[in-house]
C-alpha cells in the first residue's frame, strides 16, 4: 500500500494530539476531544502537561485563535475572514482536528456547489427502485457532521451561489437539516457546529447575506505583522513541506526566504520597505501561501535539475509564475520593479539577472 501523501491533521499530529488528551484536566464541551486551553495550545505551539513538545501550528496572535475556540464552544458558527493566504484553511483544518478528532467533514465551495452537495443527495438507482428512503439518501459532510456531532468545515464558502449558501440558515439557526422527502429531519448531536473560510480578494466571490452573516462570529486573519514573523512563517512551512516532499532543505535557504518575502512584501504593499519607492501592484495577491510554494518549487527544481543549489537561478522561473498572472500588465510591473529597486541592490543581483532573463 502506497504512503498517503497528505495525511488529514489528526494523523500527522496524532502523538501530539495523544498527549495532550492524556495529560489534559480541562473541563470540555460536550462532544470535544480536547478542553479549549488544550485545543489552543495543540494550535499555537507549547507543551503537554506530560512535557511532550507542541509544535506551533500557527504563527500570530493568541487572542484571535482564543476568540477562535471560544466560538465553537457556543451555539455560533465560526467565519475565518482574510485575504488569500492568510492560513484560514489551515488553522480551519487545525480546529477541527483538536476540537473533534476528525478534520474530513469538508466542504470545498465553488461556483457549481448546488444544495445537494450541502444538505443531501440520493442514489438514483436506489431511489428509482424504492422510491425515497433512508436507504437511498446520500449525506454530505454536513449530514454526517450533524448525525456525529462534530465540527464540518466549509472552505471558501463565498464562491459558491447566493442562494445556496442561505441553505445553512435553517442548519445554523435551528441546527437541524428537514428531510421534506422523508418528512423528516436530521437534529445536530451536540458538538456539532461549522467552520467556514472565506475571502473577498479574489475574483468570481458573492457577498453573504446579512442573515447568514448573522450568524457566524467572525475572525479575521490578518497578513503577517512585520517581515521577521513572516520570514519565520514561511521558513517553518517550507521546512515542513520539504520534509513530507522528501526534499532536501539547505542552511542556504533561510537567506532565500528573507529575499522572497521582501520581494512579495514590497510589490504587495505597493512601496519598498523603507517607504521612500512607490511601486505598482499586481494582480495576484502575493500571499505567504504563494512564498511557500515559490520556495517549495525552488526546492524542487533545486534537488532534481541543479544538484541542490536553491539560489535565485532556482527559484526564478516560480517567482515569475507567482507574479506574472496577468502576462501585459503584470510583466509591466515586474520590469518597473527590476530596473527601480532590484537593479541597486547587491544582494538581489541573482533575482535582477535571473528574472530579466526569464522576461
Amino acid at each position: 500500500m502506497t504512503e498517503v501523501q497528505r495525511p488529514p491533521a489528526e494523523q500527522l499530529f496524532a502523538a501530539e494530539l495523544a498527549a495532550l488528551k492524556a495529560s489534559d484536566k480541562g473541563e470540555k464541551p460536550e462532544g470535544w476531544v480536547l478542553s479549549p486551553k488544550a485545543v489552543v495550545t495543540y494550535i499555537l505551539g507549547g507543551k503537554a502537561a506530560d512535557g511532550s513538545i507542541i509544535s506551533a501550528k500557527y504563527v500570530g496572535s493568541r487572542r484571535l485563535i482564543e476568540t477562535a475556540v471560544a466560538t465553537l464552544a457556543t451555539d455560533r458558527a465560526l467565519l475565518l475572514l482574510g485575504v488569500p493566504g492568510t492560513a484560514k484553511s489551515w488553522v480551519s483544518e487545525h480546529l477541527a482536528a483538536g476540537i473533534a478528532g476528525d478534520s474530513t467533514m469538508v466542504v470545498q465551495c465553488t461556483s457549481g456547489t448546488d444544495e445537494n452537495q450541502i444538505r443531501y443527495g440520493w442514489n438514483y438507482a436506489q431511489l428509482l427502485a424504492k422510491g425515497p428512503s433512508t436507504e437511498a439518501l446520500v449525506p454530505t459532510p454536513l449530514y454526517r457532521a450533524m448525525e456525529a456531532g462534530k465540527l464540518c468545515r466549509l472552505e471558501e464558502l463565498t464562491r459558491m451561489g447566493s442562494d445556496v449558501q442561505d441553505t445553512l440558515i435553517t442548519v445554523l439557526s435551528e441546527k437541524m437539516l428537514p428531510v421534506p422527502e422523508l418528512n423528516s429531519a436530521v437534529y445536530a448531536r451536540r458538538g456539532f457546529n461549522v467552520i467556514a473560510t472565506a475571502n473577498n480578494r479574489d475574483k468570481g466571490v458573492n457577498e453573504l447575506s446579512s442573515a447568514l452573516k448573522r450568524r457566524f462570529n467572525v475572525v479575521v486573519l490578518p497578513l503577517p505583522a512585520d517581515i521577521e514573523e513572516e520570514v519565520a512563517i514561511v521558513t517553518k512551512r517550507v521546512a515542513e513541506m520539504g520534509g513530507g516532499l522528501r526534499l532536501p532543505v539547505p542552511p542556504s535557504a533561510v537567506a532565500e526566504v528573507e529575499r522572497i518575502v521582501t520581494i512579495f512584501r514590497e510589490l504587495r504593499a505597493g512601496q519598498t520597505l523603507d517607504g521612500k519607492t512607490a511601486l505598482k501592484v499586481p494582480t495576484g495577491s502575493l500571499s505567504t501561501a504563494e512564498a511557500i510554494a515559490v520556495m517549495i518549487g525552488g526546492l524542487s527544481q533545486a534537488a532534481w535539475f541543479m544538484e541542490g543549489a536553491v539560489d535565485a537561478e532556482a527559484l526564478a522561473p516560480t517567482l515569475m509564475g507567482a507574479i506574472v498572472k496577468d502576462p501585459v500588465q503584470d510583466k509591466l510591473v515586474l520590469e518597473e520593479y527590476l530596473e527601480g529597486v532590484l537593479k541597486k541592490r547587491r544582494d538581489f543581483a541573482g533575482y535582477y539577472t535571473a528574472l530579466t532573463d526569464l522576461l
